[in-house]
């Protein structure tokens, strides 16, 4: 039989794509990864089970999964409708191990073996033993039992809750406070107290019981103590517990926390000598709390030397450490020692000039107020610390930040400095042509 020439003009082109589509079909399933049998998937996910447990139902689901359902507030099997609660779920090691079976079989990554997920009266009886052992002053004891809670705490978010809801908070702060009178400097109960604190940054946020514990004075000398004295991964723990007291915004426990003695020198301490930098941020966000919020506290730091801690760190910050530290340093300056200590320190201006558009919108804010309150006023150091700044080419990025455009307070503070700036330009040559190039026309 003989074609047509139209027809077979439009098969003969036609034949390649059918060829090459079917080596795609055969290349697609020779690499194409196995099927996973229904029954391994979970109703809710549609994923492969991990954990498996089976509901009074009998339809067996992924404990995540299903933990989630029920913590949105549905008390009802997803599939069936009827009523089921968190401590009905069974463990089903029978489907858990035919998964692995599975897995090894058809090379995929194998499902691990889950850790039996702490049931509420064990929660109950382990922090009953932080608290039993804090009384007693038995500091080790309570050290290990508040270090278990912890390790159950971050094995997993159902841990944790159950924790929480039987009052981890509660007993670990109230622990911590019943220890508080023993010498810190004795590695048990330094090594002890330190395990309290690392525990309590599981459970946080802190009510309000927690935070009147930790908050007392007796709690916050020995706090302030485990921050000088302490080993590396108490102080850390203790910076984290201090800044989450602080960031209540809580009058009482601003004030509370300035007055405890040595507080200020040891959260500069760490800023000086850090030991992690989750430890240093949490501490620059405790003493920015304290600076704006207690005068006393400004006071205090600016005595410490503080605006030289802070410019020295700021020279190789991140920009979560940068925007913390020139939040603090602004602080420190509304301190008349803190002012006077920072036009006398050289890096200050130009840390604070080169920080200006490299980090963030909020830490040029900051930024240029600390400059601002450095330049004005008519005194021999507010000359100098003008003259500084247009050395290093405030007054170009000043220019800009108006061009680009900035909030209402920082716009103004802006507009202050360039004129300071500009009734001293005659006595420093810095400015060139070549540094406008980033400026438009009307500038």
């Amino acid at each position: 039989m003989v074609l047509p020439m139209s027809r077979a003009t439009r098969l003969v082109p036609e034949l390649p794509l059918l060829r090459r589509g079917r080596q795609q079909v055969a290349a697609a399933d020779d690499d194409s990864e196995p099927a996973v049998p229904a029954h391994f998937l979970c109703p809710i996910s549609l994923e492969l089970m991990k954990d498996p447990v089976t509901a009074p139902t009998g339809i067996t689901y992924d404990r995540d999964s299903l933990e989630g359902w029920l913590a949105q507030g549905r008390g009802t099997c997803p599939v069936t409708g009827a009523p089921v609660r968190l401590g009905d779920l069974v463990p089903n090691h029978a489907t858990r191990r035919m998964i692995q079976d599975w897995c090894v079989a058809n090379q995929a990554e194998r499902v691990p073996t889950p850790k039996v997920p702490v049931a509420d009266a064990d929660a109950a009886e382990v922090l009953a033993a932080v608290s039993a052992a804090a009384r007693r002053g038995d500091a080790a004891a309570c050290g290990a039992v508040a270090a278990k809670a912890r390790a159950l705490g971050k094995e997993s978010d159902r841990n944790r809750r159950s924790l929480a809801a039987a009052g981890a908070a509660r007993r670990l702060s109230s622990a911590f406070r019943d220890l508080a009178g023993e010498p810190v400097e004795g590695a048990a109960v330094s090594g002890a107290l330190g395990k309290i604190l690392a525990a309590l940054t599981v459970f946080f946020p802190l009510d309000e019981d927690s935070r009147r514990c930790i908050a007392s004075p007796a709690s916050l000398k020995t706090l302030v103590s485990v921050l000088s004295h302490g080993d590396l991964a108490a102080r850390a723990s203790a910076a984290v517990v201090l800044r989450e007291l602080a960031s209540s915004a809580d009058r009482p426990t601003i004030d509370a926390i300035s007055r405890t003695p040595g507080a200020c020198a040891a959260l500069l301490g760490l800023v000086r000598d850090p030991v992690s930098p989750q430890a240093t941020k949490a501490t620059l966000v405790t003493a920015y709390y304290l600076v704006s919020g207690s005068d006393r506290a400004a006071a205090r730091f600016a005595e410490l030397g503080a605006a030289h801690v802070v410019a020295e760190l700021l020279v190789d910050a991140d920009k979560g450490t940068s925007e913390k530290a020139l939040a603090v340093l602004d602080g420190v300056l509304c301190a008349d020692a803190g002012l006077q200590s920072a036009r006398a320190h050289a890096l200050v201006v130009p840390v604070l000039v080169k920080k200006m558009f490299r980090v963030s919108d909020m830490a040029t804010e900051f930024a240029v107020s600390a400059l601002w309150r450095l330049c004005r006023g008519a005194d021999a150091g507010a000359g100098a610390c003008r003259a500084d700044a247009l050395l290093v080419g405030a007054f170009q990025k000043l220019l800009l930040l108006l061009q680009v455009g900035c909030g209402g307070l920082t716009k103004d503070r802006a507009s202050e400095l360039l004129k300071l700036l500009n009734g001293s330009r005659g006595s420093v040559e810095c400015i060139e042509t070549a540094d406008f190039k980033g400026l438009k026309r009307p500038f």
